[in-house]
């Protein structure tokens, strides 16, 4: 008998609205190597923390709910990384596509490189996975090391693999003023994206600061004081100059 697949998780929601088509039951992994200035789940940093589960303890969860999600509900994993535990993902995923659910990850893709065993590992999970939340942080790669502490090299060779194979992918920016919100950077990511034949969607999400009292808790200094969220103006330019509206192939494939 085969040893069950554990990982680590932060926690869990039932009716997630926002991470993915329809209803989604979420999980939230455990750990994170990218240090956002604007994150509002440091919580979910530490690797090693959190509380160990088994993909059928998760999987039987989320089926308590499966009622609820309609046609175009399903799974997502979020976190943390989720990348960080690819093993615990495709053997969840690959459960759940045998239940019929929609499976969808949400990803910075700063793991993401071809060296093994982590590209195997990722190919693998590919094939349960319908669709990639993928966070675009910074294009310019000196602006992303100023605001996640990482490159973001990885992440445009992950974005530029995921077009090569066709995988389903959501482009999500996080609009933050004095770091991302400027119409050359917005130009460029616009531009790069475009260099992707297999993205659904993009959406520019407002920086917001709902979650300083996290950084509180954990006696961090958080990085972004004094930076207030976007005007609605400056989010309909990054909307404007990321052809928002143009991408809606998501609703047809």
């Amino acid at each position: 008998m085969s040893q069950p697949v554990k990982g680590r998780i932060h926690s869990t929601e039932n009716f997630g609205t926002v991470d993915g088509p329809g209803v989604r039951f979420i999980v939230f992994m455990q750990g994170c190597k990218m240090r956002c200035q604007f994150c509002h789940n440091p919580d979910t940093w530490k690797i090693g923390g959190g509380r160990e589960v088994t993909t059928d303890e998760i999987l039987e969860e989320a089926l308590r709910f499966k009622g609820y999600w309609g046609d175009k509900g399903g799974i997502t994993i979020s976190g943390g990384e989720p990348l960080l535990q690819p093993e615990f993902l495709t053997d969840l995923f690959k459960k759940a596509k045998e239940h019929g659910i929609h499976t969808t990850i949400d990803t910075c893709g700063r793991p993401f490189t071809y060296e093994e065993p982590f590209f195997s590992q990722f190919n693998e999970l590919m094939k349960y996975t319908d669709l990639l939340l993928f966070d675009l942080k910074h294009i310019d790669n000196q602006g992303h090391k100023e605001l996640t502490m990482n490159p973001n090299d990885s992440i445009l060779e992950m974005a530029h693999y995921l077009s090569e194979i066709d995988k389903p992918v959501w482009v999500r920016h996080v609009l933050v003023p004095e770091r991302t919100d400027y119409d050359e950077y917005l130009i460029r990511l616009d531009d790069f994206i475009k260099t992707l034949k297999n993205v659904d969607k993009v959406e520019v999400l407002p920086y917001h600061t709902m979650g300083i009292f996290k950084w509180e808790d954990m006696g961090l200094d958080y990085p972004l004081v004094g930076i207030d969220p976007p005007t609605q103006e400056r989010v309909d330019n990054a909307k404007k100059l990321l052809h928002v509206d143009e991408y809606q192939k998501y609703l047809t494939r």
